[in-house]
């Protein structure tokens, strides 16, 4: 893999990359508390195969690339930024991957630009109007995110509960679904001084505690990948999504699996990946 930098703007944005200068694009968008390397085997595997896979360190994350004000982190702007990423590699038109976070800017970007899409695949992250709609009227969705609420009424007070116990409680999130060794790169990098309250600033962006975030419809070629046991997003939402898209639409459950698929079920998630890709390439 290469080590890349990526210039929007005033930001400057840490990246990982893999494959061929000139194999078709793939952008791959991380979600919290995750950076680039969360997608390191799929990253691999997509090289392996000929693409020109890149996943970078989003906003916050990335020290070049961390505003302080909480408006800065609307998803209009991380839309923005994921654009320009692609459009930074001469990427007109690519094949777009995302977890958590990153699948709530893929659903707004290919809602708003599915003809900028060869293909969209989202790991874990249910379509932001199906979780909207499943949080008013699915209690146990409704509970799985009274940690959102917490980290956006907190501010401040969040960020000292998740790295109390010199970073145990933080650590205690991945469930031990992620290597230690992953886990602790992640520890150091968001203990770093405004590390962790660039990556709350997502969530406190967000008008609404219902997070009623802006996502149209989908005709982008879509696969969509959910653990029965993520412990934030329930089937409700899951099931609902296949509404939101219009395009082709693959939903695939892997039971027994939690919410960190990249890491968790990289096994799993790479062949599905490169059958969806290879169906969908130029």
């Amino acid at each position: 893999m290469e080590s890349l930098t990526i210039t929007l703007g005033e930001h400057v944005f840490d990246a990982l990359a893999a494959g061929p200068a000139d194999g078709e694009f793939v952008l791959l968008l991380h979600g919290y508390p995750e950076f680039a390397d969360c997608w390191t085997e799929e990253l691999v595997a997509l090289g392996e195969a000929g693409y020109r896979a890149v996943a970078v360190d989003q906003r916050g994350y990335s020290p070049g690339a961390r505003p302080t004000e909480i408006a800065d982190y609307v998803v209009d702007n991380l839309v923005a930024d994921a654009l320009g990423f692609a459009d930074s590699q001469d990427a007109h038109r690519f094949h777009l991957v995302c977890h958590d976070w990153g699948g709530i800017v893929g659903w707004a970007l290919a809602g708003a630009h599915s003809d900028r899409l060869r293909s969209f695949t989202v790991l874990a992250t249910p379509h932001p109007q199906a979780l909207h709609a499943a949080i008013a009227s699915d209690q146990e969705q409704y509970d799985k995110l009274d940690y959102v609420r917490f980290f956006r009424s907190q501010v401040g007070g969040a960020e000292q509960a998740i790295l109390g116990d010199n970073g145990d409680r933080l650590r205690a999130a991945y469930g031990g679904a992620v290597s230690s060794e992953l886990v602790e790169r992640n520890v150091k990098r968001l203990s770093e001084p405004g590390a962790l309250t660039a990556a709350l600033s997502w969530y406190r962006a967000v008008a609404t505690d219902d997070l009623d975030i802006p996502a149209g419809r989908v005709s982008a070629p879509t696969l969509y990948l959910w653990g029965s046991e993520d412990r934030a997003l329930g089937r409700t939402a899951a099931e609902a999504t296949a509404a939101w898209v219009d395009g082709p639409y693959e939903f695939v459950e892997f039971t027994g699996a939690s919410h960190w698929l990249p890491e968790e079920a990289a096994d799993r998630v790479i062949p599905l990946l490169l059958a969806h890709l290879a169906a969908n390439k130029s």
